[in-house]
């Protein structure tokens, strides 16, 4: 199995604040897997999938990438791991601000050993004519596909996305949408995507729904609908 959860249990606070965020999560997703974390503000969805990225530390269980558990590695070699298998698309674009699209594309390619070719990409992206400008000259749905042009060209084996169309309008978002499915079965990097849209969960391979820190559903998708015939 590509990426084995077993038991994460994460908790915040301390004494009568405690709070426990995740109560023992089992989750397995296959490479190539779009699968979507479904659930409401304060579901832990996010939590998890900041955990599965090495962005935070589970208090107990553990996450195997490839049967490499993360818990063995050091702060130096997950570092390293995560620059190379992993990319991070948020609900903020978090671009340079003195850059332009391509040159914030490009510091993605720095992290890569087998980076895709960044002119190619931007094609792909529908970024290649707007390549030269900076992210003030963008509108939103064109920060965001800069934002997966730098977390897709260092080619990394798990796309993390949180709330990734979450300040998009709706046209924009399924733009973003589409994008992603297409990058999905062009590139086939796996990818776990964190939404409180219900609608989304139809174009995933795989829907894991939240509620109170533990997975209250987990399936297959057998019919799966394409982004574009999205409604919500």
């Amino acid at each position: 199995m590509f990426l084995e959860i077993k038991q994460i249990r994460k908790s915040f606070g301390q004494g009568e604040n405690r709070v426990e965020v995740l109560k023992g999560i089992d989750l397995e997703v296959e490479k190539g897997e779009f699968c979507v974390l479904l659930g409401s503000s304060g579901s832990g969805k996010s939590t998890l999938l900041n955990i599965i990225g090495g962005i935070d530390t589970a208090d107990a269980g553990d996450i195997c990438i490839r049967g490499e558990k993360m818990a063995d590695m050091n702060e130096k070699r997950l570092t390293m791991y995560r620059r190379k298998h992993l990319g991070y698309i948020f609900q903020m674009y978090n671009l340079i601000p003195n850059l332009t699209v391509r040159e914030n594309v490009e510091v993605g390619a720095y992290l890569g050993e087998r980076p895709l070719d960044v002119d190619e990409l931007l094609r792909t992206l529908g970024l290649y004519e707007h390549r030269n400008k900076r992210p003030n000259q963008l509108s939103g749905g064109q920060q965001q596909r800069t934002a997966i042009g730098r977390a897709l060209v260092k080619n990394p084996d798990i796309l993390l996305m949180d709330e990734p169309t979450g300040a998009l309008d709706y046209n924009t978002s399924k733009e973003i949408l589409k994008l992603i499915e297409m990058v999905n079965q062009k590139y086939g990097n796996t990818i776990i995507m964190v939404t409180h849209n219900d609608a989304i969960k139809d174009m995933a391979d795989r829907v894991v729904k939240l509620r109170d820190g533990m997975i209250r559903k987990n399936y297959k998708n057998e019919q799966k609908i394409p982004a574009a015939d999205l409604e919500w």
